[in-house]
């Protein structure tokens, strides 16, 4: 082969979905899936969100069915056997649209197109998209498409999509004891707020004492962050950034239904002056909702979750959006996903780790048994390893694939997706 020949890349030959059993695997992708004393659960404090205005469902978040969907995992196989692996939330549903419908606009493919076969994803589902589960297996392809070719050109993620902007990554953490992240080196802690606004003034009161407690316990130079969970108003959530500035909150995040654009507006002119900054975008999913949030100036950061926007692909706009607005994006959870993205994008300055420990007291991984290897921070510090693709090594044992095609599904899949060249006649294209 001559120098100025582009090495051939094999073809993706196969897509297959899995489900996480959680009975070996812990709770995988979906965070909530613990056991029905875990803190993350509501247990032994309560955590408010968008169903505490109902009793029946106010008091763990396992009632509502925060755990319903459960873990997807997507693996692409090269022709070479080469495989990439993308995770997320979206179970059997999830499974059913990345076999039977994403399936053909990868299979065939050069894993090198990454931009086109998003495009295809996103644009055939848009009749049934846009956001939520849709986006979240469209995400779990487009990791899984990175990975691969990360594998194949033997090199990070995160030298594809740019290279390092910083040598180490710093963490805050999300927890229920934030004493003991602040003990295990963390940068800061982030502790989910017990009560909305259907528990009224005296709720508000508990909210406050809650925080001041915690303030008093690890002192007023460790940054404090509050989680609302989508699970305020604008009144309550502007009156209890207020009562909150006091003790030093750092941040206070996605107070609001992820839709109520206007109300995020509105809080932010209500808490002019104020040292409070406002957050949210975990349960954003495309670039068109956090235009809207980044045009109108209403937040201070931006986070989304790289496994439920659309992956990498779709982060890296939003990443690029934002730092247009001067605005910081510290995404959400996504473990060693984000890391990648937070490596490459110099407005990505601080991870988040979501302690899952039953008692927040031990440093496990995010995904739980998924992974063999999953990077995990250290004296408030995440090391990448210089390893291909992601980095990470996919525990095979615990997944069952519930929508198994044949392997001759996928051969004619590929065919037509190898033989397809686009237009045979060359014309204006607007």
């Amino acid at each position: 082969m001559s120098q100025d020949q582009v090495k051939s890349f094999p073809k993706i030959k196969c897509v297959r979905a899995y489900v996480s059993e959680k009975a070996t695997a812990g709770q995988g992708a979906d965070c909530h899936d613990v056991d029905d004393g875990h803190w993350i659960n509501g247990n032994p404090t309560p955590i408010a969100n968008p169903m505490s205005c109902y009793e029946l469902y106010a008091c763990t978040r396992k009632s509502w069915g925060i755990n319903a969907l459960g873990t997807l995992v997507v693996e692409i196989e090269a022709e070479d056997g080469t495989c990439g692996t993308g995770v997320t939330i979206g179970g059997e549903p999830g499974c059913y649209i990345v076999e039977k419908h994403l399936s053909r606009f990868i299979e065939g493919q050069d894993p090198r197109n990454v931009e086109l076969m998003w495009d295809q994803m996103f644009r055939a589902t848009l009749n049934y998209g846009r956001k939520g589960l849709p986006l979240q297996a469209i995400s779990a392809v487009d990791l899984a498409v990175w990975d691969l070719l990360g594998k194949l050109r033997k090199e990070p993620v995160y030298a594809l999509i740019g290279g390092k902007t910083k040598e180490r990554l710093p963490v805050y953490c999300t927890t229920a004891r934030p004493d003991i992240a602040k003990e295990q080196g963390f940068v800061g802690a982030k502790i989910p707020c017990p009560y909305g606004p259907s528990a009224g003034d005296e709720g508000l009161r508990q909210n406050v004492s809650f925080f001041k407690s915690w303030r008093e316990k690890v002192g007023y130079e460790f940054p404090l962050m509050l989680d609302c969970y989508m699970a305020l108003s604008v009144p309550y959530a502007t009156r209890l950034a207020k009562e909150l500035e006091p003790y030093g909150l750092k941040w206070m995040e996605e107070f609001l239904p992820p839709d109520d654009y206007v109300g995020y507006k509105e809080v932010r002119q209500n808490l002019r002056g104020s040292s409070v900054l406002l957050t949210t975008g975990e349960h954003e999913y495309n670039r068109y909702g956090y235009q809207q949030l980044l045009g109108s100036r209403c937040v201070d950061i931006i986070q989304p979750d790289i496994t439920w926007l659309g992956g990498i692909t779709e982060a890296k706009r939003i990443a690029s959006i934002a730092s247009a607005y001067d605005t910081l994006v510290i995404p959400h959870g996504s473990s060693v996903y984000s890391y990648h993205l937070q490596y490459a994008f110099s407005n990505c300055p601080l991870a988040e780790y979501i302690n899952l420990s039953p008692k927040a007291d031990k440093i496990v991984p995010y995904f739980g048994g998924i992974f063999y290897d999953e990077p995990l921070p250290k004296d408030g510090f995440i090391d990448l390893p210089d390893r291909p693709g992601f980095g990470v090594t996919l525990n095979k044992d615990t997944l069952r694939r519930p929508y198994q095609r044949s392997e001759q599904e996928s051969v004619l899949q590929a065919q037509r997706n190898i033989q397809y060249r686009g237009p045979t006649k060359a014309s204006m294209p607007f």
